[in-house]
This record gives C-alpha cells, structure tokens and sequence, in this order.
C-alpha cells in the first residue's frame, strides 16, 4: 500500500507539470484573449491553485508516506483525494463527452488517481 501511495506522489507531480505547460498546449496566451479580463484572470488563477494543490499531495504523498497510511488523518486525507480524483472522472464525462481519445485517456488517468489513493485508504481500515 505503501507503494501506490508513492506512486501517486509521482501522479501528482506529472499532473502538476502538465497544468504548467497548459499555457503552451492549449494556446491560452492566445486563447485566453477571447475572454474578459476577470475570466481570463480565473481560468488562470484556479490552474496555477491546482497546480499548487498537486504539489501538496505529492509532498504529503513522498514525505509523509507512512503517516497517510499509518494514522486515521492520514486515511481521511488519502480518501479525500481519492475522492477529488473520482470527481475528476466523472466531471471528465460531463464536460467533455469523451468525444476525443484524449478525454478517454484522461478519464483512465483520474480513475487510477482514485484508486491509487483509495486503496490505500479503505486497505487499512
């Protein structure tokens, strides 16, 4: 258990990275110019939040391995994220209809974020 909660320190730091390099993927230094100001403040904003929240978790996830485990905080914090990442794969669904084998790939990717944090979580219970 110990190992998929390593893992997914190394998830969320690829996930992290991603989201940093959304300003070159997605074109946002033009794309963004479409929207208003505060629009374009947000989206950029909440991806750099994100950004810092993936971060958190591949902290906690690679240096505070064994207390996420080991300690009922620590299980709460694995199924909170577990849970944001199962979220994650539904929104995928919502929003983006799968209609492009991206999408797919990303709803895959947020289903095994889940499970690399809720294993962990309900395995020690």
């Amino acid at each position: 258990m110990i190992t998929l909660i390593k893992i997914g320190g190394l998830f969320n730091i690829a996930l992290a990275i991603f989201h940093l390099l959304f300003w070159r993927l997605f074109n946002w230094r033009e794309d963004l110019r479409s929207l208003s100001f505060l629009n374009r403040g947000i989206m950029q904003v909440l991806n750099l939040t994100l950004t810092l929240v993936f971060i958190a978790f591949a902290y906690l996830s690679l240096v505070h391995t064994y207390e996420l485990y080991l300690t009922t905080l620590g299980r709460s914090l694995l199924l909170c994220i577990s849970v944001l990442f199962m979220l994650r794969a539904f929104m995928q669904v919502v929003f983006f209809r799968l209609m492009h084998w991206g999408s797919a790939l990303l709803l895959v990717l947020f289903i095994a974020g889940g499970l690399l944090y809720g294993i962990p979580a309900v395995s020690a219970t």
